[in-house]
């Protein structure tokens, strides 16, 4: 059976080409610049993107199912609509390419973001209204209209299921992606002031298990919720770095304390050429969606989380093996 993925170059991608191709199904994703993460894999590889319809028709045609991974990740205000254009435009033409092309199923990636976050102090389930508020981040909010997209789309007739992850963590993080990036800066002592703030966090490889159990069984026009562990970002780093063997960050301030420093701390990296590691959009994420529940999708998919230590175990042992470690650890 052949399976399209978008979003293959990606974290999650990653992991998921390798669980499809581990389950002997023939995979086709979308070949861009960066091949790290499926280059060494027996996979067909058809160059395009999102915006290119003809590009689009060629990778879902004769697919019994595809999965939509790719998505612009924002933690700042998206003043030229970059995020607006992959995460909602983007998905429109994959979904239209799933009808045009008569695809048996979509399954939509989602995040915990495409949920509004009020009220706070309620757990977040499949039930809660969508992001859609215009106060609210610009990521969250074109999430948030992706799934209005795809259920648009359902209502014409796709097959489609949508899955909303919380933070991923794990192997095959070429990228690195933003949270590997932060665990390697934890190890390395390169983040040696936290903040009081925390989130969901979730192994990467058991949600993509959750994805394709929701391909295999899951009710069309239903969203599942893949969560894992809450854990204060404090916690999570000195989890870190007792696994690997380095001193952890010494010091966490308020969130308020943080929000003060973030004009100096925008300088200092724009300085140095690199991206600060926290924005107001991040600072403003680890207030909310802390209590989460995937217990729909337990119930319905069998879904199943491993404990967080092995997932920053696992994680770190990757780094490691890619040569990622070498500075700060002695051993993981």
């Amino acid at each position: 059976m052949i399976i399209a993925v978008t979003g293959a170059s990606g974290h999650t991608g990653a992991n998921l080409v390798r669980m499809l191709l581990e389950r002997g199904h023939c995979v086709r994703v979308f070949a861009h610049h960066d091949r790290r993460a499926f280059e060494e894999l027996d996979v067909e590889q058809c160059a395009g993107d999102l915006h290119n319809p003809e590009s689009l028709q060629k990778l879902v045609n004769g697919a019994k199912a595809v999965f939509h991974l790719a998505a612009t990740i924002t933690l700042k205000r998206d003043r030229q609509g970059i995020a607006w254009r992959t995460n909602v435009d983007g998905t429109r033409n994959v979904a239209g390419a799933c009808l045009s092309a008569g695809v048996k199923r979509l399954v939509h990636f989602s995040s915990i973001h495409a949920f509004s976050p009020y009220p706070a102090s309620q757990v977040v389930t499949e039930s809660r209204s969508l992001a859609l508020d215009g106060a609210l981040p610009a990521y969250d909010r074109s999430k948030a209209a992706a799934e209005q997209v795809v259920l648009d789309a359902v209502a014409h007739g796709l097959d489609a299921v949508i899955v909303n992850p919380t933070a991923m963590l794990g192997p095959f993080d070429f990228g690195p992606s933003y949270l590997g990036s932060a665990l390697i800066d934890v190890v390395r002592g390169r983040l040696p002031v936290l903040v009081r703030g925390g989130f969901d966090w979730v192994d990467v490889r058991d949600v993509c298990k959750g994805a394709l159990a929701a391909m295999e069984r899951g009710t069309s026009g239903e969203r599942y919720i893949l969560s894992g562990h809450y854990r204060p970002l404090a916690e999570l780093a000195a989890m870190t770095a007792d696994i690997a063997g380095s001193p952890p960050p010494r010091f966490s301030v308020p969130l308020w304390t943080a929000y003060m420093g973030l004009p100096v701390a925008a300088v200092a990296c724009a300085l140095r050429g690199k991206q600060p590691r926290f924005t107001s959009t991040s600072l403003w994420t680890m207030k909310h969606h802390q209590q989460v529940s995937h217990e729909k999708a337990s119930r319905e998919l069998g879904y199943k989380t491993r404990p967080l230590e092995e997932t920053v175990r696992d994680t770190l042992d990757w780094f490691r093996a890619k040569g990622l470690l070498k500075n700060g650890a002695r051993h993981v």
